[in-house]
């Protein structure tokens, strides 16, 4: 069962949920009937040049990165002008207009423009006036060259001093955009529709408040995370709590709700969270405030860190993730104090999804003979949840544990909804292989047949033994993988997973493997103590959260965990 259906036809009102409401409007613009384009041979204005430098450092911090992403989101695009022009208009009537916030330019334009000291009362922001210089317009568009790509138009113009393109004819330079401009672009840029809005014979395809329900919230930006971490936490007193706090700003999460197998159960528990971001103001008045506090439990690898991340990336919130087990196996003596510093971080940076990995290696059942330490951890992380609120503090608290029978009592009665994530049946493994193989080369694939050999795997074993047959074919120069290549990677799976549950001794005092949960690949699995972005085990799993991985499954057969 695929989950996104309902979901991400709320994804707009939870937006709204969490924007301010604005009815502000510009001023009217008088329509214009003047040519577009110069005429051959036409003088341009006394302040404008045909060929700006393009020389020069970028204008912003990070404005390579920008420049970049820019690049890749225009690559489609076959009309540079259209691009520039875009741009120019943006900077134009988001000066103009002083109604307009940073929620009504475009993420790519906004970043451009992102200033730390922008405000008093926020860690940072836009300032006014915006100006289109060829550095700003070619980092926010990836034009290089962008006078070049607009100079023959009549209402452009650019100053040679400051190199800052402008309008001559801001309407006219409207009108020219909505005429070029598809519906889909025009609806994702806030300010331009507003603009459109107040020209009355220009008719965008959306309203501005459905425009901007449409585009990434500033707060989910990566510059207003590192800005808000930067305000509230010192690097110096606080640098070993944050380094074991991850942070992802939602469009750094490429993994969306689209890509994952869902059972029928999660799909109503993510239904249900999202209806209570949405209407969180009403919960608080009728006094259901302990609200949005999930466990998520299962396997390894059945997709608890997976979902979680992609629901932040559907909704568009920040997502703070914390290992439980690094916080006690590193700093012992300091983990009261960073369990508290963990939800200090997710109340600053919300609304976002607060999520605590391996949350059994710290709540656990309570003994005599525990550290002190770690007895008063348990007590510190159980006021902590207690403290924090979805309606109240706008924080989704998620906890995922791979050992349910191992959790305190009184940890169980914190949340309001267990999620189950079990090992996926038949269909459901043959329902992921069908995803990830989507944009695969692969002859005569029966995903049923697979299936049916491949019981008890979860979806990352899936995905591995995909990645398998992938290498296999690339060693005969084959892009293309037949179902025989696919056969034969889940064989040698099974060999590799065989041996590795093998007790195999090798000289005088040395660990058997299979019998030490430190030194298992499968124990590191989605939810291990560290981050496996970028790695493979040795075990052979592939543990990629980020990559599109459909995962509804559990660890192999035979694993168990001390």
């Amino acid at each position: 069962m695929r989950g996104t259906s309902r979901t991400s036809a709320n994804k707009d009102s939870i937006r709204r949920a969490f924007a301010r409401p604005d009815d502000a409007s510009l001023p009217p613009i008088a329509p214009t009937a003047l040519p577009f384009a110069r005429p051959d041979g036409a003088s341009l204005p006394p302040t404008a040049v045909p060929h700006p430098p393009t020389d020069g450092p970028p204008a912003t911090a990070g404005a390579s990165t920008l420049l970049t992403a820019s690049r890749r989101y225009f690559a489609r695009m076959s009309d540079p002008a259209l691009d520039v022009v875009e741009f120019v208009l943006t900077t134009h009537f988001y000066t103009q207009d002083r109604d307009l916030d940073e929620n009504d330019l475009p993420p790519r334009f906004r970043q451009v423009f992102w200033s730390a000291d922008a405000a008093e009362d926020a860690p940072g922001g836009v300032e006014r006036p915006l100006k289109a210089t060829d550095e700003t317009t070619r980092t926010a568009t990836g034009v290089e060259r962008p006078w070049d790509a607009v100079s023959d138009l009549l209402f452009t113009q650019r100053t040679e001093f400051s190199g800052e393109i402008s309008l001559t004819q801001p309407a006219m330079g409207l009108e020219w955009y909505r005429d070029r401009a598809d519906d889909e672009r025009v609806a994702g840029n806030p300010t331009l529709v507003a603009a459109m809005e107040a020209a009355e014979d220009l008719e965008p395809p959306v309203t501005r408040e459905e425009a901007r329900d449409d585009v990434r919230p500033v707060q989910a930006d990566r510059v207003w995370i590192d800005a808000l971490l930067s305000e509230y936490f010192d690097e110096d007193e606080d640098g070993e709590m944050l380094d074991l706090v991850n942070v992802r700003a939602p469009e750094e999460i490429e993994t969306t709700l689209a890509d994952l197998v869902l059972t029928g159960d999660q799909e109503g528990e993510i239904q249900k969270i999202v209806k209570a971001i949405e209407h969180r103001e009403y919960l608080a008045e009728i006094g259901l405030r302990e609200i949005g506090k999930l466990l998520f439990v299962g396997p390894p690898g059945t997709g608890k860190t997976t979902v979680s991340r992609a629901l932040a990336h559907e909704l568009g919130l920040p997502f703070v993730e914390v290992k439980l087990s690094m916080i006690t196996s590193q700093y012992l003596g300091e983990t009261s104090k960073n369990v508290e510093k963990s939800f200090e971080v997710a109340k600053r940076l919300s609304p976002c999804i607060l999520f605590i990995d391996e949350f059994d290696s710290v709540a656990k059942t309570r003994r005599s003979d525990e550290h002190a330490a770690l007895k008063r951890a348990v007590n510190t992380l159980l006021k902590s949840i207690d403290e924090v609120s979805l309606v109240r503090d706008e924080v989704l608290l998620i906890g995922a544990t791979n050992h349910p029978d191992q959790l305190d009592a009184a940890a169980w009665r914190r949340f309001d909804e267990i999620v189950n994530f079990p090992k996926p049946d038949r269909d459901m493994r043959a329902d992921i292989l069908r995803v990830v193989t989507k944009e695969m080369k692969i002859a005569d694939f029966d995903p049923e047949e697979v299936a049916d050999r491949t019981t008890g795997l979860t979806g990352s074993d899936l995905r591995m033994v995909l990645r398998e047959a992938v290498l296999g074919a690339l060693t005969e120069d084959r892009m293309t993988i037949t179902q025989a290549d696919v056969m034969d990677a889940v064989e040698d799976f099974e060999e590799r997973d065989n041996l590795k549950n093998m007790d195999m001794i090798d000289g005088e005092g040395a660990e058997v493997l299979g019998e030490t949960g430190s030194n298992d690949a499968h124990d590191h699995g989605e939810e291990g103590g560290h981050d496996h972005d970028d790695h493979d085990h040795g075990g052979g799993h592939d543990h990629d959260e980020d990559s599109p991985d459909p995962t509804r499954g559990a660890e192999p057969q035979g694993r168990t965990q001390d």
